[in-house]
């Protein structure tokens, strides 16, 4: 929200107050507590009238500083509130002098100037920003509404990522971001998924601990600062050091929380539907014996929306006039070695079964009269379950396990962005506050279900919208985007904001939620979902099967599929990787690369784990334009070694696509390519890439349930490499990539490779 009229005028009706000096400082309970008044004390008359800033300073975890500010502290609390762990007890040290006031955490320190109050936040590279006394403010608006805010210096040239899937510009500076899920599709500057943290380039991150909306103004109102804002008289942000992007992740899903570890399964193809196609048992089988006669391994069948009768969205009962005999179906899916995922959403229409039981037992959100809240929108009369009410939970997952017990895997969490904010619930949650919440609630759930049923290794998700929080609860997928190149890229933008945001999972409808692709959009957009962390065919109006494309779609479904599911033990390393760091599979190249200036901007590439380059395809000519880093890469497909730190234009066809594993990498390459699952140990290839004099690599080894069951290090000495593998008893391949194939091996030991000789 902007409260100025340019760089002098404050914008008419509102009076901005900040702090000019501080008054007085009180440690207790291993945090400090500021009292700032908004104008210099002269005299003691000047302690008359005015209002006071109180300032609380913190360090709930090592390197994080929590910032809270209350103008008037006697408002009734309001909820519900973020899941934030404070790690351990982490006392914050404070150095008081007669200047200022230094605050330590870690290597981050916070210093105050008592006299004019200006800020700033330093790390052991030096300053990371500041900002003068306007940092925080309480604004108000005479018989209206007010505000609090908070400002931090932009400085030249730091860019600024993240705040959930953002679909505009992967570089946020001079936008101006509501923090405020709305079920907007992929090409506007709405979002499915509003978490109110960012990134910065110059290593930091903010997260702003608010579940209501949150303002942000980046660089936009005031072109040198980043702000952000909220209604009322409180405002709590956490500062967060890397120094390395990564680490600020980290540190930011150590407060709110790890993503789960979705099953190995889950990274296999997923085939749907589509929406509003029509279908029965016949047509999935033709699909799936279709994929199957093709050699397209697939892994996961998914029904959307119209498994259910029409008007009665959600009932959570097959449609028997389609599907006359669902439980046999299923198990006849499942003995073709099929998971299965169905569409649900949390809207119940009044159509619906379930209307009447939810109404009579206040499983429903309500009026401020009583009355159950009802629209038209989607599902006509539909109500919203309440889950602040714990009954309405447990009803809500009952109706689900029946769905499990018929052979269920999933569910696909549709929707939870039209939450409306003139309604009462059930345990008084503030409807401003619960409006973005109202994801994570439903999703966690779900997902709780899953877990209690399945088993935690089993339990996933295919969830649209989101919040902080939600990322403990993957896959989510980017939601409505239109079956072109402007739309592949946008989507991949919202993709990789997300990812930056502490999410370690993304997804998205290959070949375009809306419309229908040319065979052309299809198979480039094929190779970028099956080179995404989860992989789906899905749509609006067309079944999304290969063939339906042309015949070569179908050899590149083939080639691309089976290329993922042997990445499997590569790919599966990385996400038990990011069940412990936070680190996201699919990541940004700042994110990998933050010493490198040219990554700062690109949003057309991204690391897929710590060692694959993947650029997508964007046109009809197929041009493949990237940016490699310093270092000599080698592309996965064709062992082509390229020397990086410069921009590439290279043609490729529709088998191919820029696709570069990164030098000192060791891929561990599975046998199958025919499922994701398998025994990632046995047979494994472990391709050595370009391995650097005086380095040495070690990749961990994990199976198909997440456990670590040993390693494999490089280390290379002037012409010599030492290969150690550990943990290993079965047969095993050593590859140096462009050089030759050292085989076979077997269980724990050394291996070394004259370099002078090859």
């Amino acid at each position: 929200m902007k409260f100025t009229d340019g760089n002098w005028m404050v914008r008419e009706g509102f009076r901005i107050h900040f702090p000019r000096i501080i008054h007085e400082v009180v440690e207790a309970d291993g945090s400090v507590t500021l009292y700032a008044p908004c104008k210099f004390i002269n005299h003691r008359g000047d302690t008359l009238d005015g209002p006071l800033l109180t300032i609380k300073i913190s360090a709930p975890l090592e390197d994080v500083i929590r910032i809270q500010t209350w103008h008037f502290k006697g408002g009734k609390a309001k909820y519900p509130n973020f899941e934030v762990t404070e790690v351990g007890t982490n006392s914050i040290q404070v150095e008081d002098n007669e200047d200022n006031v230094r605050f330590v955490s870690g290597g981050l320190t916070l210093t105050v100037s008592k006299h004019n109050f200006d800020l700033s936040f330093d790390n052991n590279n030096g300053r990371l920003t500041d900002v003068d006394g306007k940092g925080l403010a309480w604004i108000d608006r005479p018989e209206k509404k007010t505000y609090m805010r908070g400002q931090l210096r932009l400085g030249v040239g730091e860019q600024i990522y993240g705040l959930g899937e953002r679909f505009t510009p992967f570089v946020k500076n001079g936008q101006s971001v509501d923090i405020w899920n709305k079920d907007g599709g992929t090409s506007s500057e709405q979002s499915y998924k509003n978490i109110p943290f960012f990134l910065s380039s110059k290593g930091y991150g903010v997260f702003v601990n608010h579940t209501e909306e949150v303002s942000y103004e980046l660089g936009s109102e005031t072109v040198s600062r980043t702000q952000f804002s909220v209604e009322g008289e409180y405002l709590d942000y956490y500062f967060i050091n890397g120094p390395t992007p990564k680490e600020v992740v980290s540190r930011y899903t150590d407060l709110t929380g790890k993503p789960a570890l979705p099953p190995a399964w889950s990274f296999g193809l997923w085939l749907s539907t589509s929406f509003t196609t029509d279908y029965n048992e016949e047509t999935v089988n033709h699909f799936v014996d279709g994929m199957a006669e093709r050699g397209i391994p697939l892994s996961v069948f998914h029904f959307d929306c119209f498994w259910m009768k029409e008007f009665e969205w959600s009932n959570f009962i097959w449609d028997r006039r389609n599907f006359p005999d669902p439980e046999g179906m299923l198990r006849r899916l499942k003995e073709k070695g099929l998971k299965i995922c169905v569409w649900i959403n949390p809207y119940i229409a009044q159509k619906s079964v379930l209307f009447d039981e939810g109404m009579e037992n206040g499983y429903l959100i309500k009026k401020s009269n009583g009355d159950v809240w009802q629209w038209d929108l989607w599902q006509a009369g539909m109500g919203i379950v309440d889950f602040t009410n714990p009954d309405a939970c447990r009803w809500f997952q009952d109706k689900l396990k029946v769905l499990l017990d018929m052979g269920v895997d999933s569910f696909k969490t549709d929707f939870g962005e039209r939450i409306p904010t003139d309604v009462v619930y059930y345990d008084g949650s503030d409807p401003q506050k619960m409006h973005n919440y109202y994801a994570c609630k439903y999703n966690e759930v779900v997902f709780d279900l899953l877990k209690e049923e399945k088993g935690e290794d089993e339990a996933v998700v295919f969830a649209r919208s989101a919040t902080t929080g939600g990322q403990k609860f993957p896959v989510h997928w980017g939601g409505d985007c239109d079956s072109t190149y402007d739309a592949m890229a946008e989507s991949l933008r919202g993709g990789l904001s997300l990812t930056t945001s502490g999410f370690g999972y993304w997804s998205h409808d290959i070949g375009g939620f809306e419309n229908t692709a040319t065979p052309d959009v299809f198979k480039r957009w094929t190779a970028f979902g099956l080179l995404s962390s989860h992989s789906r065919f899905h749509g609006s109006s067309s079944y999304r099967v290969p063939w339906n494309f042309d015949e070569e779609a179908v050899d590149v479904a083939r080639h691309f599929t089976n290329l993922k599911n042997s990445l499997m033990p590569y790919l599966y390393e990385q996400a038990v990787r990011n069940s412990k760091t936070g680190i996201p599979v699919m990541r940004s190249m700042v994110m990998e690369f933050p010493e490198d200036p040219l990554c700062h901007t690109l949003d057309r590439q991204y690391m897929l784990g710590d060692s694959i380059l993947v650029a997508p395809i964007f046109n009809e000519e197929g041009i493949g334009s990237f940016y490699l880093p310093k270092g000599n890469w080698t592309h996965l497909l064709t062992g082509e070694v390229v020397e990086g730190g410069t921009w590439i234009n290279q043609k490729y066809d529709y088998f191919s696509l820029p696709l570069f594993v990164r030098p000192n990498s060791i891929l561990p390459i599975g046998k199958s390519e025919e499922t994701p699952v398998y025994d990632y140990n046995d047979g494994v290839t472990f391709k050595i890439y370009q391995i650097e004099e005086d380095k040495t690599i070690e990749r961990k080894l994990v199976d198909s349930a997440g456990k670590e069951n040993g390693s494999i290090t490089v280390s290379r000495k002037k012409d010599e490499l030492e290969v150690t593998v550990e943990g290993v008893d079965k047969d095993y391949h050593i590859e140096l990539v462009g050089k030759e194939k050292i085989s076979p091996n077997r269980g724990t030991g050394k291996s070394r490779i004259d370099l002078s000789q090859r």
